[in-house]
């Protein structure tokens, strides 16, 4: 990834990262009722790796480096995802770094 985030506490990104697992769930048959108003689901992850489903606010919609990641996706995938869900080529580790930063914004 060519985006490099500078300043983000570690235990920032840990509590991000238990916030996002209680909202996760790496089931697909999950239904879309269990995504709270104001939120919605993705998978992520990149090709080699299992993809896990997060619950993000819509407010990172309007985030640059957000709308980097959605751009990234369309150029990998189009409108066909493999989940069948919004799905982000990137590392969870690398989405769970940029989302804490958002957060923090």
């Amino acid at each position: 990834m060519g985006i490099r985030l500078m300043g983000v506490a570690h235990a920032k990104v840990q509590k991000l990262h238990k916030t996002l697992s209680a909202r996760s769930s790496s089931s697909s048959s999950t239904s879309r009722h269990d995504v709270p108003k104001g939120h919605f689901a993705v998978y992520v992850g990149d090709d080699g790796t299992c993809k896990k489903r997060f619950v993000v606010p819509i407010t990172y919609l309007n985030h640059p480096l957000f709308l980097n990641l959605l751009n990234l996706a369309e150029e990998e995938y189009g409108f066909d995802h493999p989940m069948g869900v919004l799905t982000i080529p990137c590392t969870q580790d690398y989405f769970l770094t940029l989302t804490s930063s958002l957060s923090c914004s």
